[in-house]
């Protein structure tokens, strides 16, 4: 593997971990691995987890991104944070309206107006 084709990966790897992902080499690519290719050359491939721990995970890059765990963050925040949540899929999961109107110390109600206005502006 070139040097460049090293530093890339380096570079990519804590973005696929915080999706969730890991990358293995391209020696070792399964089915429903994603290739990664730079300049040509198969580097290495993309293998997502399990659903098990993913609405965690999601959760977790957003109280990163917002600075705050969900049940500190203020009404805009969580706004916010839904947007993200509902951008990345985490509403698909099951439980998922439950457990996260729980960690944001909210009403599943208020939880789906948040999302209800997310529909309503488009955003």
């Amino acid at each position: 593997m070139s040097a460049s084709a090293h530093d890339f990966l380096t570079a990519l790897q804590p973005i696929v971990e915080s999706l969730g992902a890991h990358l293995v080499p391209p020696d070792r690519g399964r089915p429903g691995d994603r290739a990664v290719e730079w300049q040509g050359e198969l580097v290495a491939h993309v293998r997502t987890t399990e659903l098990h721990g993913a609405l965690d995970r999601l959760v977790q890059f957003v109280e990163d991104e917002l600075g705050a765990p969900l049940a500190h963050m203020t009404r805009e925040q969580k706004q916010v944070a839904v947007r993200r949540l509902d951008e990345q899929g985490a509403f698909l999961l099951r439980g998922a309206v439950e457990d996260l109107a729980t960690r944001m110390d909210v009403s599943k109600v208020t939880l789906y107006n948040y999302l209800n206005a997310i529909s309503r502006t488009g955003h």
